[in-house]
């Protein structure tokens, strides 16, 4: 089940491209990106990753940072961030733990059973407030405007 806006992210915990355990505690007192995408150097995943990094200081003005999350393992993220220079972490959910908890695994429709099938996450951004709160979820991001997406709702 995907939270809604108005529940509480669900907890997690993971390493980052760095090689950094992360958590969702680690991100009290500011407001975060979460996004989670289906893999690592394909079109449309490059395109998302690209925006947000373009973007990434206006996001960081309104006080948020972005998290991305795939089930790729960290050397995977760490090429993709290398390759595209990308300026925020990547969190590697190769148990998938952290799509299931967020409701983002098999998604509906053909396309989301054969995404499942393949263990790879859906396309779907939480925004989570400096409490823990979910506050905005972007169920069908724009890859090329999804910077913009994510400001209008910062």
């Amino acid at each position: 089940m995907r939270p809604r806006a108005g529940d509480p992210a669900p907890d997690f915990r993971g390493v980052t491209t760095d090689g950094t355990e992360i958590g969702l505690a680690d991100f009290r007192g500011t407001k975060l990106v979460l996004y989670f995408y289906p893999m690592d150097f394909t079109p449309g995943c490059t395109a998302q990753a690209c925006s947000l990094r373009d973007r990434n200081a206006d996001i960081r003005a309104k006080g948020a940072q972005i998290l991305g999350v795939s089930t790729q393992d960290a050397a995977s993220h760490k090429r993709f961030t290398q390759t595209h220079r990308l300026n925020f972490p990547l969190l590697a959910d190769a148990d998938r733990s952290v799509a299931r908890a967020y409701g983002a695994i098999g998604g509906g429709g053909l396309f989301g059973i054969a995404q499942a099938m393949m263990g790879l996450a859906d396309r779907v951004t939480f925004i989570i407030d400096e409490q823990g709160t979910i506050a905005h979820v972007i169920g069908s991001p724009s890859v090329m405007n999804h910077a913009e997406e994510v400001l209008a709702r910062l």
